[in-house]
């Protein structure tokens, strides 16, 4: 069995808003394309939750370490 992925890296827009993530394989993958992959089981670390507007957002896995919280990752 492959190894899951991981996000290392990842783009914002003006508003600090994550718009893209950066995969361990070198993978760029935009918000929609990674959202599915989560989805599917694909990205470890990482899990789909549904906000109180209604739609779905990716969000880190809760460790108690603020270090891999996914808006701590450096930017590509």
């Amino acid at each position: 069995m492959s190894q899951r992925e991981n996000f290392v890296a990842v783009q914002k827009n003006g508003d600090g808003d994550l718009t893209a993530f950066k995969t361990s394989s070198g993978r760029v993958l935009q918000y929609d394309q990674a959202l599915q992959e989560v989805q599917a089981g694909k990205i470890a670390g990482v899990n789909a939750f549904k906000g109180k507007d209604g739609d779905t957002y990716i969000r880190g896995d809760a460790d108690g370490d603020p270090a891999n919280n996914l808006d701590q990752l450096p930017l590509f």
